[in-house]
């Protein structure tokens, strides 16, 4: 098939997708159009809950395989939109809709790439494209439930709006719950000298302070953010406890183990992590994948944003069209020419190396 039907199809996709509520754990409905889309092509896939997954008609078990995984979940719309959200418009070269650019374009540009693969004989490698869910939530029928399903991969890209720039490495993510204790009792009362919010201001300071001594060479330095605080329910009243959320963007020189034991070493409060499996990823510069989209005049970077990348323990390459500046804003977009530039670069691209 010609990169030019595949560039129609893809956009037609995409309209279908948009038109779609898909917030996260709620894609059954984009799933039933992936799979569609694939059957028009007469690929084979499988769907498990709402992921929908296929792998190349001469799949042979002896070659390595590269995952192309993208999601069809999207955030809800904030509130300043001023269209309709699921109202797919191309409008001055620009496609308008929720999730048009987070993640439509990389993951119908993908799904392209696959089918443009997928017949082929005589591959280097094996190839598995995944259509999931659940990644805007972090949720637990996402990419990560599929895994076990999947052949092993031996390494991915990840589509996500990049400018198809190649993001060789990733933060990962911890969520800190903290919270800080006192003595109770009433405001009017002779000073309290356990006041729980005194007694987080130490810890909030040492959060909004505290540099790790070991910096990335992408990724650069681990950063720490206070995100929220909450104390007391009435203005009489000292509050027993003072809880705040702190936001750690995690490089490649720390694993989150790590990182959680050195903020509990540093601090007085209670310290409890959401989850641990979101870590930071990457790929080498001199993979074979990185060298060939070098080739092609594309830059390499870090990315300080979250993805499907975090809960594979394959090498990974984050790549696709679409800016991740636009990702969650209102009135949503990505450039028509962006797909189009999007599949034929990821075409080429591994074709460097198959």
């Amino acid at each position: 098939m010609q990169n030019k039907d595949l560039h129609t199809k893809a956009i037609k996709l995409l309209f279908n997708l948009i038109a779609t509520e898909s917030f996260s754990s709620e894609e059954d409905e984009t799933a039933k159009h992936i799979g569609q889309w694939l059957s028009s092509f007469n690929v084979s896939f499988t769907r498990t809950n709402n992921n929908v997954w296929a792998v190349n008609k001469h799949f042979d078990s002896s070659k390595p395989t590269i995952l192309l995984n993208s999601h069809h979940d999207t955030v809800k719309p904030n509130g300043n939109y001023t269209r309709d959200p699921f109202k797919p418009e191309i409008i001055h070269g620009k496609l308008y809709g929720l999730g048009s650019n987070d993640a439509g374009g990389a993951l119908t540009s993908l799904l392209s790439t696959f089918v443009h693969f997928y017949e082929k004989e005589e591959l280097a490698y094996n190839i598995v494209v995944a259509a999931t869910a659940e990644e805007e939530s972090s949720g637990q029928l996402g990419l990560n439930s599929l895994l076990e399903d999947l052949p092993e991969i031996d390494f991915a890209i990840v589509g996500e709006p990049t400018l198809m720039q190649l993001a060789i490495a990733e933060k990962g993510l911890l969520v800190i719950d903290c919270k800080s204790t006192g003595t109770p009792g009433h405001a009017a009362h002779i000073k309290n000298e356990n006041n729980a919010i005194f007694n987080a201001i130490e810890d909030l300071q040492w959060f909004n302070s505290y540099e790790f001594p070991k910096t990335s060479d992408v990724l650069g330095k681990v950063k720490m953010t206070i995100s929220q605080i909450n104390a007391g329910k009435q203005h009489n009243v000292v509050p027993e406890a003072c809880d705040f959320v702190v936001d750690v963007r995690i490089t490649d020189a720390y694993t989150n183990k790590e990182v959680l034991a050195i903020i509990q070493e540093n601090t007085n409060c209670e310290v409890k992590a959401r989850s641990m499996r979101l870590n930071s990823s990457s790929i080498p510069i001199d993979h074979a994948i990185v060298q060939s989209g070098i080739k092609l005049g594309r830059t390499t970077y870090g990315s300080p944003t979250l993805s499907d990348q975090a809960v594979l323990s394959c090498p990974s390459l984050k790549l696709g069209p679409g800016d991740s500046t636009r990702s969650h804003s209102a009135d949503e977009f990505i450039y028509v020419e962006e797909i189009k530039e999007g599949i034929d670069l990821y075409i080429k691209i591994l074709e460097g190396i198959l």
